[in-house]
């Protein structure tokens, strides 16, 4: 969770989503961050008992969103134009951007660009109270699920970039374990309640396997 990067640079790459203190997502996100605390991942995703799925999933994608820009946040320097000039992740995969509204047909740009455009729609999802309800008692639509399973295979495409193409500089930074810790417990997570498709997750598969592996 977020509370993993402590008090250290708080750069970020948007603006951090807050969830209102005293409402009942953020005792949800108290709860996670306890149940971090332990240790255990694999327990730390598990729905807690008796709580709605699509506020646990609603709770864990808006901190996931936290967590991604503030690692992206830390590494911006190293990701630009010219050293990026496509959004990839290895040589075998590159990703171009679309989101249906503004932009229809998926266009080729730098991986900042990218990333930029992906990260401000998320925020705008994120930022919908019809989507993302902060108040108690308001339902979920029923296009939310979908929704979020959009959300964290494009956030799921940042952190295969920063692997792939940026992990010198994240090890320059010594960051690499707040990115393994973050990256492991989001893998954990669309696993337990199935989020991505596994083709999705190819250019990373080899990091989930060694990740997980020790934790089956």
């Amino acid at each position: 969770m977020s509370f993993l990067f402590g008090s250290r640079s708080s750069k970020t790459f948007k603006p951090k989503k807050n969830i209102p203190e005293g409402s009942h997502q953020y005792e949800l996100l108290k709860h996670a961050e306890a149940t971090l605390g332990s240790g255990n991942l694999r327990m730390a995703v598990m729905l807690p008992d008796g709580e709605d799925l699509n506020e646990w999933v609603a709770v864990n994608t808006v901190d996931f969103f936290n967590q991604i820009n503030m690692l992206y946040g830390t590494i911006t320097d190293f990701c630009t134009e010219e050293s990026c000039p496509l959004m990839s992740a290895g040589p075998k995969y590159e990703y171009h951007w679309a989101d249906g509204t503004n932009i229809k047909k998926p266009i080729k740009c730098s991986a900042p660009k990218y990333i930029d455009y992906l990260m401000t729609w998320v925020q705008d999802q994120l930022d919908d109270e019809t989507l993302f309800p902060s108040k108690i008692g308001v339902p979920f639509r029923k296009n939310f699920m979908s929704v979020a399973k959009t959300i964290l295979k494009r956030l799921f495409r940042v952190y295969a970039h920063i692997y792939h193409q940026h992990f010198d500089s994240v090890i320059q930074l010594q960051e690499e374990a707040h990115l393994n810790t973050s990256f492991k417990h989001f893998i954990f997570f669309v696993q337990e309640f199935n989020l991505i498709d596994r083709k999705e997750l190819a250019p990373l598969q080899e990091l989930i396997e060694k990740l997980t592996s020790k934790d089956r």
